[in-house]
């Protein structure tokens, strides 16, 4: 059992929270919106053995905890809960880890763990894939950058919601894995859209293709689990299309920097674009579709 920190209690952040008070740690948790903490408190009491809190700001979370979590919005909001007013920094103990599963910059991990350097603590950037299905069953995959001695430290605990945690290199590594894994997304979700609308221009049952075609080579994860709600016009749940324009343009932005062409990532991101201006910002990444289904 260790004392652990939460702060960010999204949609990811909070069922993972819930992980570890299930897994038998202590947890203090803290958002931006205190209602949300305390509704945290309340659907989590039953959590048999532990102590659960709630923070007024991140360093009062932070204070006692041995690894401290966040996961929020993007670069400016890491920046603001690490090293801003009241930031965990400020007051995490010498040699507590902070890991950070926000999908951000390699930059901004690079400085926030020189900033927890200068701070005596560790520093992990560690997002994750797996969408908020993984968060709530647990099975999240874990792509971390940073001090090998910091992961060790909370590796274990990161298991209460993983069923992949691997350390990939130094600070920011994690974070360009990240971007991996987008970029692959991107162009599978493609492929896949424009698939199912041949199929079904062609007079195709597309759902019997798929269950055929799903046992060969073109099987993937999008196909297993997104190709029958594609195909029934349905986009209210899972990985929302403005984060993952968000994801992109990180992605965009670091090829830039290292000279990289990303030809088809930035015609996805277009697409993507498209699927805004057609009024599906929150809907699931699957909506890729509806430029060609309507």
């Amino acid at each position: 059992m260790a004392n652990v920190a939460f702060i960010g209690l999204g949609v990811m952040g909070y069922p993972m929270a819930g992980h570890l008070a299930r897994a038998g740690h202590n947890v203090t948790v803290y958002n931006r919106t205190g209602a949300k903490a305390e509704q945290w408190l309340e659907d989590y009491s039953d959590a048999e053995g532990v102590e659960l809190f709630a923070a007024p700001t991140p360093a009062g979370a932070a204070a006692d905890a041995d690894v401290v979590f966040a996961c929020v919005g993007a670069d400016k909001d890491v920046a603001e809960v690490c090293v801003g007013e009241g930031g965990a920094f400020t007051a995490m103990k010498a040699g507590a880890v902070f890991v950070d599963h926000t999908t951000a910059s390699a930059e901004c991990a690079r400085v926030m763990a020189a900033a927890a350097k200068e701070a005596g603590v560790g520093f992990v950037d560690a997002p994750v894939s797996g969408g908020e299905a993984g968060a709530v069953n647990g099975v999240l995959t874990v792509m971390c950058g940073g001090d090998a001695v910091a992961f060790a430290e909370a590796e274990p605990i990161m298991q209460a919601y993983a069923k992949s945690v691997k350390l990939l290199g130094e600070a920011g590594s994690g974070q360009l894995a990240k971007m991996v894994n987008q970029i692959c997304i991107a162009g599978v979700v493609q492929g896949l859209s424009e698939a199912l609308h041949f199929a079904m221009e062609a007079g195709l049952d597309a759902k019997a293709v798929v269950d055929v075609i799903s046992k060969g080579a073109a099987q993937s994860w999008q196909m297993e689990n997104r190709a029958s709600t594609m195909i029934d016009g349905e986009f209210d749940f899972g990985f929302a299309v403005d984060w993952m324009r968000k994801d992109l343009g990180i992605v965009l932005s670091e090829a830039t920097s290292m000279g990289v062409s990303l030809p088809l990532t930035a015609l996805v991101d277009q697409f993507y674009c498209d699927v805004q201006k057609m009024g599906g910002n929150r809907q699931d990444t699957s909506s890729l579709i509806r430029r060609f289904r309507g």
